[in-house]
C-alpha cells in the first residue's frame, strides 16, 4: 500500500499497481478522463508535488509532446501507483462544467504500455531538435 496525497482533499491508502486516474477518482475527486484513459484527451492531467515516477509510457510521451506540455504535467491514466505520491488534479468535472468524467478507465494502463525512463525520452527529444 502507498499513500496518495491529493491537494485540497487529503491522503488515502492506495494498492500498489492501481492506475493513478482510478485512485484519484476512488478518493472522491471527479478527475477527467474523457477518452476513457487511452492517453488521447489529456483531461486526466495532474501535477506532481512529490513522488513523480521516473518512467513514462510511449503514449504519454507522444501526447504531451504533441500538445507542448512535456515537463509541465503528467497524464494520470498512464501512471500506476508504485510509491507514495502527492498530486494536484488539473481538470475536474466540476471545474470544467462537464456532465460526467468520461468512460470508465480500465484496470490496466491502455493502450498497451511501453515504459521508458523519462531521462532517456528527454535525451531523445533533444537529439530530434
Amino acid at each position: 500500500m502507498h499513500e496518495l496525497t491529493i491537494e485540497g482533499v487529503g491522503t488515502v491508502e492506495v494498492e500498489e499497481g492501481t492506475r493513478l486516474v482510478r485512485a484519484i477518482e476512488d478518493a472522491g475527486v471527479d478527475v477527467g478522463h474523457r477518452c476513457g484513459g487511452q492517453s488521447q484527451c489529456t483531461t486526466c492531467r495532474v501535477q506532481f508535488e512529490e513522488g513523480e515516477p521516473s518512467v513514462m509510457t510511449k503514449a504519454e510521451h507522444e501526447k504531451l509532446g504533441d500538445i507542448g506540455q512535456m515537463g509541465e504535467m503528467r497524464l494520470s491514466c498512464q501512471i500506476v501507483v508504485d510509491r507514495d505520491m502527492t498530486v494536484k488534479p488539473l481538470m475536474t468535472v466540476s471545474d470544467q462544467g462537464w456532465d460526467d468524467a468520461g468512460p470508465e478507465p480500465s484496470i490496466t494502463v491502455e493502450p498497451e504500455p511501453e515504459w521508458y525512463p523519462i531521462d532517456t525520452l528527454s535525451a531523445e527529444d533533444e537529439s530530434d531538435a
